[in-house]
């Protein structure tokens, strides 16, 4: 078939395609969600992503369900609350990381919903120094001591994010149950999901790991601070009674011959 004669049977199956109201609602529809999947490939973030996703499916629908096609609502049909619950799912998460900002809440609250439960015992350890760093915790309940620095945790705080980036990934501390606890895990792979998709989350971790440090900073300067303080003045030697004390110098002084 020549270029003409195709050309003039596509123009003939577009002229009866837009020969009812429903069938120019359903072309309208596909190329709409069309345009939302060339948009989508240009979108960077994860919750546009979603919500064009979203549109897509809405309009591939209509148009199945209009130009009759059951594979085309059965496909869109499955993904479009797939769609609609993770577009939520992340939108939630943005104004938990947000208010979190706002009140400068560094306790990973937040992360719970994207976390399993663990009942631990007392005296039970949760990972040993030098351990790889598998997963991020929440202390909900119980008391937790770290023995390296016999620091001890209580409920309501994150712990263990900062062994996520370091070099070794490797634990720097010991941790232990002093009482019965309840603690709250998020695996390596979940975080990362989560870290990646969502640039606030990322920012509010990286928020939480330099307030981490800087508190171990100021632990460190007060303990150093504390040993000065404590620390007894040279003894100055007088010498023997009835004796002069002994001479000494300062750099660079001579002494008499």
């Amino acid at each position: 078939m020549s270029a003409p004669s195709l050309l003039a049977a596509a123009v003939s199956g577009l002229t009866g395609d837009l020969s009812s109201p429903l069938e120019v609602l359903a072309l309208g529809s596909a190329l709409v969600a069309a345009a939302l999947v060339v948009v989508s490939a240009f979108v960077k973030t994860m919750i546009p992503l979603r919500w064009l996703a979203v549109g897509g499916n809405l309009g591939f629908l209509v148009y199945g369900a209009l130009h009759p096609s059951p594979v085309m609502v059965l496909l869109h049909g499955a993904l479009l609350p797939i769609n609609v619950w993770r577009a939520r799912d992340m939108v939630r998460l943005t104004r938990r990381v947000s208010a979190a900002a706002a009140a400068q809440d560094l306790s990973g609250v937040w992360l719970k919903p994207y976390m399993r439960s663990r009942r631990l015992k007392a005296g039970q350890v949760l990972f040993r120094k030098g351990d790889a760093a598998t997963h991020l915790y929440f202390l909900a309940e119980g008391r937790i001591v770290f023995d390296e620095i016999g620091e001890t945790m209580e409920a309501g705080g994150l712990f263990g994010e900062i062994a996520f980036f370091a070099p070794d990934r490797k634990r720097s501390l010991t941790a232990r149950c002093s009482t019965g606890c309840t603690v709250l895990s998020i695996d390596e792979t979940t975080f990362q999901q989560l870290y990646f998709q969502n640039p606030s989350f990322g920012f509010q971790i990286v928020t939480l790991v330099a307030g981490r440090l800087m508190a171990d900073r100021r632990r460190l300067q007060d303990q150093l601070a504390a040993a000065r303080a404590g620390a007894p003045e040279p003894a100055i030697d007088m010498g023997a009674p009835g004796q002069p004390a002994p001479l000494t110098p300062r750099p660079g002084a001579r002494l008499p011959e």
